[in-house]
């Protein structure tokens, strides 16, 4: 995993810390996803996440035909940003490459660990929505795979 210092100002989150943050997202925390449509214009998505430890690699839901699958399919390329506006203010943000995730059998265990993270059961009606989605083949996955990581601490001040 690489990681780099985003601001002068701050202390870069290590490693342990950096997974820490994205995959025990207790606070629910959104991605904001950068993408360039047909027009070379810059598009920003809010979007919930799912970071997989051990592959060290997201996990976005979306419908196979939304805006941003289909700026992905000319420019496989995101920006994306993840940071917590409570003190103490940490994030991390970077680039990586996407990834369809088209096959409804392996995307339905890939939805329980989504939605179980997301929502905490499967038992409700957002997620039966989207599994509902994932099982007709209506609702894929992005996997992101990023090339680095950009973080930051910054202390509250009293």
């Amino acid at each position: 995993m690489k990681i780099i210092n985003a601001h002068a100002v701050s202390e870069t989150m290590t490693e342990e810390e950096t997974k820490n943050f994205l995959a025990n997202n207790t606070n629910n925390l959104l991605m904001r996803m950068g993408t360039i449509d047909g027009k070379g214009e810059p598009n920003v998505t809010v979007t919930a996440f799912y970071f997989d430890e051990p592959s060290e690699k997201f996990f976005v839901a979306t419908q196979k035909n939304s805006k941003k699958v289909q700026h992905l399919k000319n420019r496989n390329t995101i920006s994306y940003c993840i940071d917590d506006p409570n003190p103490p203010y940490t994030g991390a943000r970077g680039k990586g490459t996407v990834k369809f995730l088209v096959d409804i059998q392996e995307n339905i265990p890939l939805a329980t660990k989504y939605l179980t993270k997301l929502t905490g059961s499967l038992d409700n009606t957002f997620a039966k929505w989207l599994m509902n989605e994932i099982e007709n083949g209506t609702a894929i996955f992005l996997e992101i795979t990023p090339r680095y990581f950009s973080t930051w601490r910054i202390a509250s001040t009293p």
